[in-house]
């Protein structure tokens, strides 16, 4: 005799054996990545708010009266039909969502823009469905093509998306002693996943970063608040950079690898350096750089 337990699930395998999955499909897609497959296929990295992220082939989207391949560049958001195939789904049909065509056309929002789906790309297991992930990245595309404070976006996309696959990092307690922090320059320590007061810090300088505490501030006020808010600030060119270089150190000590669009991006800082610069002497020589309290 077999136990009921047994029984009931000797019926749901036989179940699912004799009643498969549906072979059609739709989903919403951003196409994350993309490579030539044969003579006229392509294979896609698709991210997905139901599915997470997997590959899918575009069979003949390369041949010039394919009418899916308007559909399926680099960033577009699109419906998909697939069919479900015995190694990799295909897909059968493609429909524009938002083609974010500002970011194929102008260099810098998409090397900001490659920046974002490579974070995602490396910190995101295949399968894994995260929608408020997939959420932010639709949002952080729309914010590329639409904002001129482009470093914000990405500090924004950065702070938000390592909050969504639990690596979120402490910014109102030591990582040492536990302590709340106090209104003054700390040290930011990747191994130890967050700030150190000034006498932690001094004590693990090999492994923490100085943290300036205007940074602090913005980073903190980053993690917790609406991006419309955040975009309202305006800050100087050395606080962009010093807040790209603490997420940095974060970022690749988590990978254990550096990102192929890091070093592109430093170019471009070097650029909206000099941009900013102009801009604040042109507005007002006397400007300061504008960072939120505190508590905030």
């Amino acid at each position: 005799m077999y136990h009921p337990c047994t029984l009931h699930l000797r019926s749901l395998l036989r179940y699912n054996i004799l009643m498969p999955r549906e072979r059609l499909y739709r989903t919403e897609a951003v196409v994350l990545r993309r490579h030539d497959f044969g003579e006229a296929d392509r294979m896609l990295t698709l991210y997905t708010p139901e599915l997470g992220k997997f590959h899918a082939l575009a069979k003949g989207v390369r041949k010039l009266t394919s009418r899916k391949a308007g559909h399926l560049e680099l960033f577009m958001r699109s419906q998909l039909l697939l069919a479900r195939g015995r190694d990799l789904d295909i897909i059968t049909q493609a429909e524009t969502i938002d083609p974010y065509r500002t970011l194929r056309e102008d260099l810098i929002r998409t090397t900001y823009a490659s920046y974002a789906i490579e974070l995602l790309d490396r910190f995101v297991e295949e399968a894994n469905e995260n929608r408020p992930l997939y959420d932010l990245l639709v949002a952080t595309l729309n914010r590329l093509c639409e904002s001129d404070e482009l470093a914000l976006v990405v500090r924004y996309y950065e702070l938000h998306l390592l909050s969504l696959v639990g690596y979120q990092p402490q910014l109102f307690r030591c990582v040492g002693c536990g302590k709340m922090l106090e209104p003054e320059d700390q040290f930011f320590s990747a191994a130890r996943g967050g700030v150190l007061c000034p006498a932690c810090g001094s004590a693990y300088q090999a492994e923490a970063v100085p943290l300036s505490l205007p940074a602090l501030k913005v980073l903190r006020f980053a993690q917790t608040h609406p991006f419309a808010e955040l975009a309202n600030l305006r800050l100087r060119a050395a606080l962009h950079a010093e807040l790209e270089r603490v997420m940095q150190h974060y970022i690749v000590f988590m990978l254990e690898r550096n990102l192929k669009s890091v070093e592109f991006l430093r170019l471009l800082r070097r650029e909206a350096r000099q941009g900013v610069a102009a801009a604040e002497l042109a507005t007002d020589p006397s400007a300061k750089a504008e960072v939120p309290s505190w508590k905030g």
